[in-house]
């Protein structure tokens, strides 16, 4: 199936893609459209790495009901800004949505963490190094919470 791009061009459905693809004019747009994105999509991940740490940050010292609420709302935010950018929005246009069976698989980054973590909680439950790495972290972050509790204290203050 051949349809016009709304900017000029041919697209070709990818049962056809190896008899033509869009256009010289359509692939140069589609380049520079790409770079910008690319830019765009950098520029987010600079000001996230940061913003995302002092984030999380402040959500695990926190405590209480609502902990990490802070963070999961940029992660929306961010969530949102990824499909804005749409990075390779080009690719579906000339391809069609990706197929279950493309060259990479499925599974994504988190579905990855997703296994590992299992891995991690079943060595934890059956007694070993994960259990003690995670019991030290828990008194840390307890610790944290007594420290930034007692700062926010009027008692503090008449020591």
């Amino acid at each position: 199936m051949i349809s016009d791009h709304p900017n000029g061009g041919t697209i070709v459905a990818a049962e056809n893609i190896d008899k033509q693809l869009p256009d010289r004019w359509t692939l140069i747009r589609d380049i520079l459209v790409l770079q910008l994105k690319l830019v765009m999509d950098g520029l987010r991940d600079v000001i996230l790495v940061p913003i995302s740490l002092f984030v999380g940050t402040l959500s695990l010292l926190k405590g209480g009901e609502a902990t990490g609420s802070e963070f999961y709302q940029l992660l929306r935010m961010g969530r949102r800004s990824e499909r804005w950018i749409n990075l390779f929005g080009a690719a579906e246009r000339v391809y069609g949505p990706a197929m279950v069976n493309d060259r990479f698989p499925a599974e994504d980054i988190d579905e990855l963490v997703g296994r590992v973590e299992s891995f991690v909680v079943d060595e934890y439950r059956k007694g070993g190094v994960t259990k003690q790495a995670k019991d030290q972290l828990d008194r840390a972050i307890h610790s944290l919470h007594k420290i930034a509790s007692r700062r926010g204290s009027p008692d503090l203050d008449s020591d």
